[in-house]
């Protein structure tokens, strides 16, 4: 089945047709760099994330491009609060972005470029720009004609008169429509600065992915995404900005994740409810953040909760144990059985489940039921009194596969043997045989403060960190 994409230019599913045959160039836009990432910045990082993955895991070769802002109103702002250097912050602030992505299981994309890296690409477009009469000079400022440009808002999917409503001139600006936005900026006092032929300044905000799109994936681009506050104004001034300049379509499909909801009211940073990254990461396995997040359709907004996270905690903590039943069955395991057929069937048809949810809008949630199936599957034949190599080992590998495709991991380092530990266990087997029970007790005790938590099972006993 090919892959359908809610297109957010044409409110509808399509079938996703690539460009160039087996490539995908996608474009996400990534944060403002002037604190830490906070869990609305880390929902489309993940989705995105994953939908790449999904594209690799069906045989495209993907070119995913995700952009740093590093000059910007805000990290001025912050700097000179601080009292640092912007590129020290900024800096600062991208290695910690990637500290918190990496904790959450994304990769990082194939080309992060920087505003500040392509300042003579982004004068050089805007100078293009003026040339074609779609943005004018004013007192240092370059803005946008936005009435020049035929289709404004189709994005968006609002008329340029319904627009024009709730349109003003801020204070200091000279432009010739209220609908007009910033291109480039005269400097302030005290601003970093660059050099243009308007005199010094810094570009506006949405010029920027303009460029740094058309620098790294071409005039044309398969997918543009990002979150669903930004299809207006910064996307539709994305389009309008490189339709203008090249006279081709920008991007041929759009996507846009919901909005993160904290105990069901609005994120908000002046409602004080937003929480980072770098501090919830501290209290919850990442892990289940991540397959908190991709319990919900990426479209939909999702409520950040309490009760729903430990929700995904014991989720996931459930497909972990069913994998690593798996594994120490594995372990003990002979091709004694005759009834593998059946379960090879069962086992594909899990991952055609899982292709059917993923080729459609790339429906994560479905795909973890999926997940869940498989491991009902395999929680069923290992009730079987004989178990066959081959089944197990199909089984360790399907989930391996398609867990890889959604970012989770089954087997954590935390749930790896150490030889203390392992002494210990076996100690108080010994004392469990001798029927010295005080000692058993004793050394599950040890353990547990120690945050080791022991399950005994059929195929013997299991341990695990408490999350």
């Amino acid at each position: 089945m090919t892959i359908q994409i809610f297109n957010s230019l044409t409110r509808q599913k399509e079938p996703f047709v690539p460009l160039e045959e087996g490539k995908v160039k996608m474009y996400v836009c990534g944060p403002t760099v002037y604190n830490f990432i906070h869990i609305g910045n880390a929902r489309p990082v993940i989705v995105y994330d994953t939908v790449r993955r999904y594209f690799q895991y069906k045989g495209y070769d993907v070119k995913y491009v995700s952009n740093f802002t590093d000059v910007d109103d805000k990290i001025i702002k912050a700097a000179n609060e601080l009292g640092e250097d912007v590129f020290e912050l900024t800096n600062r602030f991208i290695n910690a972005y990637f500290e918190d992505i990496t904790a959450l299981g994304c990769h990082k994309a194939d080309v992060h470029p920087r505003v500040t890296n392509h300042m003579d690409d982004i004068i050089s477009f805007i100078g293009v720009l003026i040339e074609k009469g779609y943005a004018y000079e004013s007192q240092g400022d370059v803005y946008y004609r936005t009435r020049k440009f035929d289709g404004y808002g189709k994005l968006s999917h609002q008329s340029i008169d319904d627009l024009k409503v709730g349109a003003r001139i801020e204070a200091g600006e000279k432009k010739e429509d209220p609908l007009d936005f910033a291109l480039w900026k005269a400097a302030k006092p005290g601003e970093i600065k660059w050099e243009s032929p308007w005199g010094e300044g810094r570009p506006g905000w949405h010029i920027e992915c303009s460029v740094m799109a058309r620098e790294h994936l071409g005039d044309t681009i398969d997918i543009h995404a990002g979150g669903q506050d930004l299809t207006f104004p910064h996307h539709e001034n994305e389009i309008a900005q490189s339709e203008a300049y090249t006279g081709k379509t920008f991007a041929r499909y759009w996507m846009h994740n919901g909005y993160i909801n904290i105990d069901n009211e609005k994120m908000s940073k002046s409602l004080g409810n937003f929480v980072l990254v770098n501090d919830i990461r501290q209290q919850i396995d990442p892990q289940v953040l991540r397959f908190f997040m991709l319990s919900v359709h990426y479209r939909h907004p999702i409520n950040f909760a309490q009760d729903l996270v430990e929700s995904a905690r014991s989720g996931l903590e459930r497909l972990r144990t069913a994998y690593s039943n798996v594994q120490y069955r594995l372990a003990s395991s002979a091709n004694l059985s005759d009834n593998g057929d059946e379960y090879i069937e069962k086992i594909n048809e899990v991952k055609k489940q899982f292709e059917l949810a993923m080729d459609d809008d790339f429906n994560t949630a479905n795909g973890i039921s999926a997940l869940f199936e498989l491991a009902r599957i395999a929680n069923t034949y290992l009730n079987e009194s004989n178990t066959e190599e081959r089944i197990l080992k199909t089984l360790i590998e399907t989930f391996d596969t398609l867990g890889d495709v959604l970012g989770i991991k089954f087997l954590t380092e935390n749930e790896l043997l150490d030889e203390e530990i392992e002494a210990l266990i076996e100690e108080r087997n010994m004392a469990r045989k001798n029927r010295d029970f005080a000692r058993s007790d004793e050394i599950r005790d040890q353990l547990l403060s120690m945050n080791i938590i022991l399950e005994d099972t059929r195929q013997g006993t299991r341990w695990k960190r408490g999350l």
